[in-house]
């Protein structure tokens, strides 16, 4: 900060507000073989210089100015984000502690009295010119922390995403079926979501961040079918009843597979939390018919009702080992005729006042020719 500084070094602007030009020279040349200096004879001028491309390190700024005095000046200073957390000093002949108070007060760093000792103006300048420098670096080291742990949550999360993806699509894969199948109920159940978060029965329960779990925790609806034999989860033709009742069994082994996860953690997990849900509840029906628990109505959980809908429509348009795909307005049908039986009436309705989209997502994410 003085002449002994290397080149490379950024070197510190001091902008010196006054009216009187005497001042002005006097304090330009205490400064001049240490600091680059501006010099403005009034507040507008003040006001103009810190409004352009070079910006001072600190302000030196005189109280009792014509048209502005420095208090105006000061409020204005603090109103723009370009110079609200520039030092400022005020130096001017009134020495009473109000006046010292109100500037203070007012966001100055200091108050140095007329007439000022060389030596105080320069070490007060130099003490608060230090703090600036820690505080900017401060700052600079909390914004790159919070990069690095944006950055890292973000790898973090990728990685999740990407684990439960490949673990879906080998469940999925097992029963001929593909990604495509797991982001088109995604989908789904992102517009039943955003559809019933309208209505005050649903608000609470479907907020954005929960809407955001839903969607993650989809994929993972079908992962007990890891567990179910071969013979019996690639069988083409019907499946006998004891058969059936293997391949029910893939709701509690998908639930319980994510629970033996969760307690290896030693906290919840909110997504795995919904996701247990999910795998667990997907296959019951509203009207207390579906396994493996018999729930009814509003015991079965949210998630589930989404998925369960979600879930079939995309089964009854898709092709299987076992039949062909179904038109898509012909599953809208079905799906409308089993309001109150298989689905929660509203989730059916919602379902149908967005059958468009639905359609929409099957086409966008379509199965390969």
């Amino acid at each position: 900060m003085n002449n002994s500084t290397t080149s490379s070094a950024p070197q510190v602007t001091i902008l010196i507000v006054d009216d009187d030009p005497g001042n002005l020279g006097a304090l330009g040349r205490l400064l001049r073989d240490h600091y680059a200096v501006l010099a403005a004879p009034s507040g507008e001028r003040a006001l103009d210089i810190t409004a352009g491309t070079l910006k001072p390190d600190l302000i030196l700024l005189d109280v009792m100015m014509p048209f502005m005095d420095g208090y105006q000046v000061l409020a204005r200073l603090r109103e723009s984000p370009v110079t609200r957390d520039t030092p400022v000093i005020f130096v001017t002949g009134m020495d009473s502690s109000e006046d010292e108070t109100k500037g203070l007060k007012q966001g100055a760093v200091d108050y140095i009295a007329k007439p000022y000792t060389p030596a105080i103006v320069l070490a007060r300048i130099r003490t608060h010119l230090e703090l600036k420098h820690a505080r900017d670096l401060l700052r600079d080291q909390n914004a790159y922390l919070e990069a690095e742990v944006a950055r890292r949550m973000a790898d973090v999360l990728l990685v999740q995403d990407i684990t439960i993806n490949a673990l879906c699509e080998l469940a999925e894969t097992r029963d001929n079926e593909t990604g495509h199948h797991i982001r088109r109920t995604q989908e789904y159940i992102r517009i039943l979501a955003r559809r019933l978060q309208g209505q005050p029965r649903y608000s609470a329960l479907l907020t954005d961040k929960i809407i955001d779990l839903l969607v993650k925790s989809a994929p993972l609806h079908d992962i007990g079918k890891i567990g179910i034999p071969d013979h019996i989860l690639l069988k083409p033709d019907k499946l006998t009843a004891a058969e059936w009742v293997v391949m029910k069994t893939h709701a509690l082994l998908g639930a319980e597979a994510i629970k033996r996860s969760l307690g290896n953690a030693d906290r919840s997990v909110d997504f795995l939390d919904m996701a247990m849900e999910i795998a667990h509840f997907h296959h019951e029906k509203w009207d207390g018919s579906g396994y493996p628990d018999g729930l009814r109505g509003d015991a079965i959980p949210v998630s589930a009702r989404l998925m369960a809908l979600a879930d079939v429509f995309d089964a009854l348009i898709s092709r299987r080992v076992y039949k062909q795909a179904m038109p898509a307005e012909q599953a809208r049908d079905i799906i409308a005729g089993e309001r109150g039986g298989h689905f929660d009436p509203d989730v059916a309705e919602a379902f149908l006042a967005d059958f468009t989209d639905f359609v929409a997502v099957a086409q966008q994410y379509r199965e390969p020719s």
